[in-house]
């Protein structure tokens, strides 16, 4: 009757020299993502102690440029790090305060693509709305607010100025029907809105009364 032979001592030798090389390789990986995790997030740090000194109303246009290029360059330097989506949102703000509207919106853009959750993700759309109304462009700034408005839940304490927003900026883009549909929403959604009387008035203004 045919047995299988032991391996020798030889093969178990090999075999556990290959498994601890694994482990050493699996070991000195996730060292250098840890380092490289951390060197990211002191980079970051640095660049937003930058950043949020220029974000102040009396910062300097110069100060806003000079924090702008730094999160370019972090950007750049890091375009796979954890932290894209908020330097990302960062930058579109900054962008956003130069008077830099496209290139803002294309920061924005980036934080969401590149999967801003949570606040991050609802301010970056916002921020989109923000840059095409800027521009006069009412329609796209509607359409951007009205995404918004679908990725948020009534409970949230955005959901009332977005959808102002929405219905701002459908008015300012003559679509009349949708800017009352909007306002009519906003009742119906939150009857003790805190914006409620002003809601009232620009439907009175559109002639029409809230329902």
């Amino acid at each position: 009757m045919w047995r299988p032979s032991r391996p020798s001592a030889r093969a178990l030798v090999v075999a556990g020299v290959g498994i601890v090389v694994l482990v050493l390789l699996a070991l000195g990986a996730w060292a250098w993502s840890d380092a490289q995790q951390r060197r990211v997030q002191g980079a970051y740090a640095a660049v937003m102690t930058r950043v949020q000194a220029a974000e102040a109303a009396d910062a300097p246009a110069a100060s806003k440029a000079a924090a702008t290029r730094d999160l370019e360059q972090l950007l750049a330097r890091y375009p796979s790090a954890r932290l894209v989506p908020q330097a990302a949102y960062e930058l579109g703000n900054l962008r956003f305060a130069l008077q830099q509207y496209a290139a803002a919106r294309s920061a924005y853009e980036l934080a969401l693509q590149r999967g801003a959750g949570g606040l991050v993700r609802a301010l970056a759309r916002s921020g989109l709305g923000r840059a095409w109304e800027a521009e006069r462009d009412f329609a796209r700034a509607a359409d951007a607010y009205g995404a918004l408005v679908k990725d948020l839940d009534p409970r949230s304490f955005l959901y009332e100025d977005a959808l102002m927003d929405q219905a701002r900026a459908l008015e300012l883009a003559g679509r009349k029907p949708e800017a009352v549909a909007a306002y009519q929403r906003l009742l119906k959604d939150l009857p003790t809105a805190r914006r409620a009387d002003e809601v009232r008035m620009r439907l009175a203004t559109l002639g029409t009364a809230a329902r």
